[in-house]
């Protein structure tokens, strides 16, 4: 709980703010084993912890989130009104979601039916995004980084208030 102070008559406002305690980032290429088993990467190991929920991610490939960290966006899961698009979004993300753990060679099993989903037969990409880990087949991943003109997103985020 934080407690900011206005000046000199105004009254204080009590704020809760989520303390970030970790975010994921980088890049890193991995392989599957015959089994279908994947090695997590060091630098994501200890904040992905000993049990994870991977899921249908969005563009084509999988999400991979620390328990708290799913719990938190199933909460705003559920909060989606009730319309038909809210509904696809809960179905999208619960109807593959898949409680993962990792072995103590630092191995986890992608499920057959996640790694079809997506594209994943060997090389795949993991990539650091903030709260999750998205694994992409190392095909798609190389189309959509090469897929977009940068300039023109970074036009499009001063709507969100960032500015480069």
């Amino acid at each position: 709980m934080v407690v900011e102070v206005g000046g000199s008559g105004e009254k204080w406002n009590k704020v809760e703010r989520k303390a970030v305690s970790f975010m994921f980032m980088g890049e890193y290429d991995h392989t599957l084993d015959p089994k279908g088993r994947m090695i997590v990467p060091a630098k994501f190991r200890e904040e992905l912890g000993e049990r994870f929920i991977l899921t249908l991610g969005l563009d084509g490939c999988l999400f991979a989130y620390p328990m708290g960290e799913w719990e938190q966006f199933v909460d705003r899961l559920r909060t989606l009104p009730g319309t038909k698009e809210g509904r696809q979004l809960q179905r999208h993300f619960m109807a593959g979601a898949a409680e993962v753990d990792v072995d103590k060679q630092g191995r986890f099993l992608i499920p057959g039916k996640l790694r079809e989903q997506a594209g994943l037969t060997k090389d795949v990409v993991l990539v650091g995004v903030l709260s999750k880990i998205e694994l992409w087949s190392k095909e798609r991943w190389e189309e959509i980084e090469g897929d977009g003109n940068m300039e023109d997103v970074a036009e499009n985020m001063a709507q969100y208030g960032i500015n480069f």
